[in-house]
């Protein structure tokens, strides 16, 4: 059996980039946060919220160097951070453009 590493389609890289995180909330509530990522890869990021979302809902994240806007699906979560959810948020198609100013010359597109 894979482990999940082993089943990604693109590599993940530790990267702090700040987002603004538009959507709901799971009482269905618009919602504007300002974040940041705890990794990133061409598929998508992995980020902290204090908001509560649902797997399979669609948010809008902002990149805040740049000004580019991408929606994601909520994938999955992870063990809390600093009392913050982590969440695993899946593009609809790889963009490693996305972080394209963020020194990640090795995020790639697969």
């Amino acid at each position: 059996m894979l482990s999940q590493d082993e089943r990604r389609r693109s590599p993940r890289f530790l990267m702090d980039v700040a987002l603004i995180v538009r959507g709901e909330s799971v009482l269905r509530e618009p919602f504007q946060e300002e974040t940041f990522t705890i990794s990133v890869s061409a598929h998508g990021a992995l980020v902290v919220l204090a908001r509560k979302v649902a797997v399979g809902q669609w948010i809008s994240l902002e990149n805040l160097k740049t000004h580019v806007e991408i929606e994601g699906r909520v994938a999955r979560f992870g063990p809390p951070y600093g009392g913050l959810a982590q969440v695993g948020i899946e593009f609809a198609r790889p963009a490693p453009e996305f972080w394209s100013n963020q020194s990640s010359a090795g995020v790639e597109r697969r």
